[in-house]
C-alpha cells in the first residue's frame, strides 16, 4: 500500500511531491521536483493534475516521463492512474554566455545545418527538421544562408512571396519573415529573380547574413535553423565565424554514406571546431533504399559511413534518412516530407531526428 490511501489521511501536495521526487529526468539527471519541473499542481479529492515543464517541446521522452510519474503516484501515494492528469509544457532556455549586444533578439537557439559538399540533401534536411520541430510545438525560424543556391522558397512553397518592410521596436527598418507550415523564413530567394545569379564575395555575403539575423523580426523563437552553404571555403568559414559571434548553439552536418562524402564532412567539422562551434551531431541522408515492391533494402551509396565518422569525432549519429520518392516530390511541390503520411516520405524518421537534436541541445544547456 502507498503512503496515502483513501482510508487514511487526506491527499496533500506534500504527499504528491514526495512521490514525484522519486521520478528522475531521464537525460538531464536529478528528480522532477528538485529540478522545479512540476508546475500547476491541483488536487481535487482523490484526483491529481499537474504540468511537467520540459526543456524542449520536442522532448523524445514524454511517454517515459508520464509512465514514471503515474507509476510513482500509484505505488507511493496510492493514486490510481485513471485519477492522474499530466500536461506537458516547455521552457526553452536561451544559450548561456551570449552577451545581450550580440544575441539575436528573442531567439533562444541558433542551429547551423551544414554539409561538407553539395548534393547530399542538406537543404531538404534543414527544411524538414524545422517543420518537425514546429510540429512538436516549438517556435521555429528557418534562414536560408545558402546564398548561391537558395532553395528554401521552393521547398516551402513560397517562391512568389516577398518580405514586407516595417518599423522595428527600435524604430529602425526591419523585414517581416515569410511564414508557411508554421515556420518563419528568410532567404535571398525572396529578394531576387529565380534566374538571377548571386555573384558576391565573402564580405558581401557576411553583411547580408548579418542583416538577415538582426534586421528580421524573428522573435519569439525557440530555434532558428540556418541552412548553410556547403563546403569549407571562404564563404562557409566567414559565415561560421559570423554565426559564432551571434551566439550559435551548434552545428549539425548532413552527409551521405559513401567515403567521398564523409571525407569532406570531416574537413567541415574540423573547420567548425577551429572556430569553437559545438558539434551537435551527424545526419546520414540517402542512407539506403527500400524497394516498394519487395521490401528489400539496397545500400546504394554504401553503408556505415556516417556511423564511423560519428565515432571518430565523438559525436552522436542523430539518424539515417532513407531514399524516398515522396521526399523529393515534397521538396519540389513545397510540401515538406515530414507533413506527409506516405510511407516513403519517412516523416517518422525526420521527427525522431528532430527530437534527438532538441534533446541534445537541452542536455548541453541544462546538464
Amino acid at each position: 500500500m502507498g503512503l496515502f490511501s483513501r482510508h487514511h489521511d487526506k491527499l496533500s501536495e506534500q504527499v504528491v511531491l514526495q512521490a514525484l521526487a522519486t521520478v528522475q529526468e531521464p537525460e538531464l539527471g536529478g528528480d522532477l521536483v528538485s529540478r522545479k519541473m512540476i508546475k500547476n499542481l491541483v488536487i481535487e479529492g482523490d484526483a491529481v493534475r499537474f504540468a511537467v515543464e520540459l526543456t524542449t517541446p520536442a522532448c523524445p521522452l514524454k511517454d517515459q516521463i508520464q509512465r514514471a510519474c503515474e507509476e510513482a503516484l500509484e505505488k507511493i501515494a496510492g493514486i490510481p492512474r485513471n485519477r492522474v492528469s499530466i500536461e506537458f509544457t516547455a521552457q526553452v532556455r536561451p544559450r548561456g554566455g551570449i552577451p545581450e549586444q550580440v544575441a539575436i533578439p528573442g531567439v533562444s537557439h541558433v542551429i547551423a545545418v551544414s554539409a561538407g559538399k553539395g548534393g547530399v540533401g542538406k537543404s531538404t534536411v534543414a527544411v524538414n527538421l524545422a517543420v518537425a520541430l514546429a510540429r512538436e510545438g516549438a517556435q521555429v525560424g528557418l534562414l536560408d544562408a545558402d546564398v548561391y543556391g537558395p532553395s528554401v522558397p521552393l521547398m516551402m512553397g513560397v517562391r512568389s512571396q516577398q518580405p514586407e518592410a516595417v518599423s522595428g521596436p527600435d524604430g529602425e527598418p526591419h523585414m517581416l519573415p515569410i511564414e508557411a507550415h508554421g515556420i518563419k523564413m528568410m532567404s535571398i530567394g525572396f529578394l531576387i529573380d529565380d534566374r538571377q545569379p548571386v555573384i558576391w564575395r565573402g564580405p558581401m555575403v557576411s553583411q547580408l547574413l548579418r542583416q538577415f539575423l538582426y534586421q528580421v523580426l524573428w522573435a519569439p523563437l525557440d530555434y532558428l535553423i540556418i541552412d548553410m552553404p556547403p563546403g569549407t571555403g571562404d564563404i562557409a568559414l566567414t559565415l561560421a565565424q559570423s554565426l559564432q559571434n551571434a551566439g550559435l548553439t551548434g552545428v549539425v552536418t548532413v552527409t551521405t554514406p559513401q567515403q567521398v562524402a564523409t571525407a569532406d564532412v570531416l574537413k567541415s567539422m574540423e573547420m567548425f571546431r577551429k572556430v569553437n562551434v559545438p558539434l551537435l551531431g551527424i545526419i546520414e541522408n540517402m542512407a539506403y533504399f527500400v524497394a516498394p515492391d519487395t521490401g528489400r533494402r539496397y545500400d546504394i551509396f554504401g553503408a556505415g559511413g556516417a556511423a564511423r565518422l560519428a565515432g571518430q569525432l565523438g559525436i552522436p549519429l542523430l539518424g539515417q534518412i532513407p531514399i524516398g520518392l515522396s521526399i523529393r516530390e515534397g521538396g519540389d511541390q513545397g510540401q515538406p516530407a515530414v507533413l506527409s503520411d506516405v510511407p516513403d516520405a519517412y516523416a517518422d524518421v525526420f521527427r525522431e531526428i528532430a527530437r534527438k537534436l532538441a534533446a541534445r541541445i537541452s542536455v548541453m544547456e541544462h546538464a
